[in-house]
């Protein structure tokens, strides 16, 4: 047990060592799903390390390689204003609304692991938020019991790396079940499939385990405060005004196209 936990306490420390040196911790202004996409992508294509966070609206983010008849009950989207958006990164669908919290690590290859050992920053600060969280295989993380609270995947080029993920705080667990599940999942069949899992809400957990439930809001300032700590840096980082309008071209002329999120 104790050699287990300094092995874990020295990944801790080498993650953190790698990535401090120009890390910025950036939480968007925008909850608007394309921005925050083409935010991913135009962070991607600096040379700075960042953590990026974000909330977004509600929408169904689909993977690079995934078909959206596949994946996405596109009526239930329409209906109930369901943004349906395709992401830079493969792996499966997932949905965001305004309970979710979503984390971006973007660094140069060298300086970011591949394995799952990019998610122990996020493990470490749901610990000191009372929330315990273990990886599994698909570099995910799950509650204890058996439910998933975050999906991740991963986008590497060019040498640099982005590893992206989802937090399931306080989520409509209803509006996501249903966006996620169309009649028919193998209408393409050359097209990446999602892997269904039982998901749960962290907060619902929190009450069953009779612990201490923060709204939302600060759940989102304590993951900020602890992930500040946790890298060593000053405080949040703004986008520039430059920034911000590199971000807006990109998605108005990338993610807010049908030909780029229909386009399988």
């Amino acid at each position: 047990m104790i050699s287990a936990l300094r092995l874990t306490l020295n990944k801790f420390n080498i993650l953190t060592k790698t990535l401090d040196v120009n890390m910025e911790l950036i939480f968007s202004p925008s909850t608007i799903p394309s921005f925050n996409l083409a935010a991913e992508e135009y962070l991607f294509t600096t040379q700075k390390e960042y953590l990026f966070l974000y909330v977004n609206e509600p929408s169904v983010i689909i993977g690079y390689n995934q078909a959206v008849v596949n994946e996405v009950d596109i009526d239930f989207c329409i209906e109930n204003d369901i943004r349906i958006i395709r992401r830079l990164s493969g792996g499966g669908a997932v949905y965001h609304d305004s309970g979710n919290l979503n984390y971006s690590f973007i660094s140069d290859k060298k300086d970011m692991p591949l394995s799952a050992d990019f998610l122990l920053p996020v493990i470490h600060v749901l610990e000191k938020l009372d929330i315990p969280a273990e990886i599994r295989k698909r570099k995910d993380l799950w509650l204890p019991g058996g439910y998933k609270i975050s999906g991740t995947a991963s986008h590497v080029s060019k040498g640099r790396v982005l590893h992206h993920g989802t937090l399931l705080y306080d989520s409509n667990l209803e509006h996501l079940q249903r966006s996620l599940n169309p009649e028919k999942r193998n209408i393409i069949a050359k097209a990446t499939a999602s892997v269904v899992s039982p998901v749960k809400n962290i907060s619902s957990f929190l009450v069953e385990k009779e612990k201490n439930v923060l709204s939302f809001q600060e759940f989102v300032d304590r993951f900020i405060d602890e992930s500040v700590k946790y890298f060593g840096v000053s405080g949040l980082t703004s986008l520039t005004i430059t920034d911000v309008e590199a971000i807006d071209e990109l998605r108005q002329h990338k993610y807010s196209q049908r030909e780029w999120n229909y386009k399988m």
